[in-house]
């Protein structure tokens, strides 16, 4: 399965309790579709460059979040329309990262040769 990333700016909600259901809706889709959740990170509350006007409602100021997971092109699409449909969502945007974990994965780095021992020549 490829490899995702999602960045989600969601509107700000004075109780946290509301960016993490949605997060955790986001990830429970991705869980009870097949797909694999790496991992979750918040980039926390900040300014936005632009006021971002969504359901009629405006937004100066939103929460950033990012999720990696693995997961069928069709399950993306799935992710997709259930992000486009959520009032608490602003702007989302997918990067797919590779088609396996393994091509994103930085090689093992070499043992070190512990300088201090005696050679043998």
């Amino acid at each position: 399965m490829p490899l995702y990333e999602i960045l989600c700016i969601s509107a700000h909600a004075a109780k946290y309790e509301e960016i993490h259901g949605l997060v955790k809706q986001t990830a429970l889709t991705v869980m009870n579709n097949g797909g694999v959740v790496r991992s979750i990170n918040s980039w926390g509350t900040r300014t936005l460059p632009m006021r971002i006007k969504r359901y009629k409602a405006s937004h100066t100021v939103a929460d950033y979040w990012t999720m990696h997971f693995d997961a069928s092109p069709r399950l993306m699409k799935s992710v997709a329309h259930s992000l486009k449909a959520d009032e608490r969502v602003l702007r989302w945007t997918t990067t797919k990262l590779g088609e396996r974990l393994e091509d994103i994965a930085k090689p093992a780095e070499s043992t070190v040769v512990n300088q201090s021992s005696p050679r043998m020549l």
